[in-house]
């Protein structure tokens, strides 16, 4: 991705509402578009109990989606969020490449905050 994710043309609002925190099981992530396909913005949004974290959805290897199926970013362990093209593994808290072909490298952040249950833009 060339540009940050707050200059893409369908970016959300600071305050956005995204989703209820339950409607992200413990453990995994879930994508949020903005825009149309094939140049829409995707968002993605990991969940650790109460604990969130908001990436780009973009493989800082090749961007390309970090998922093949809707909503499957993380490894069987709920351990690591992965690449399904490379199997590079990111950390939740960082989005750092802990293991594979972009090694040191981080996914793009996007703030993301809870709020009555809720999980918005920041």
């Amino acid at each position: 991705m060339t540009q940050g994710w707050r200059e893409h043309p369908a970016a959300p609002a600071s305050g956005t509402r995204l989703c209820a925190l339950e409607d992200i099981p413990e453990g995994e992530g879930r994508e949020f578009l903005f825009g149309t396909d094939p140049g829409a913005l995707r968002i993605l949004v990991v969940r650790r109990q109460s604990q969130i974290w908001g990436y780009v959805n973009c493989c800082p290897h090749n961007y390309i989606p970090l998922n093949d199926t809707p909503d499957r970013f993380v490894t069987f362990d709920h351990e690591w969020i992965i690449c399904s093209a490379h199997g590079a593994v990111f950390r939740y808290e960082d989005g750092f490449c802990e293991d594979g072909p972009c090694r040191g490298r981080v996914l793009e952040p996007v703030p993301v905050s809870l709020a009555d249950a809720a999980v918005f833009v920041r």
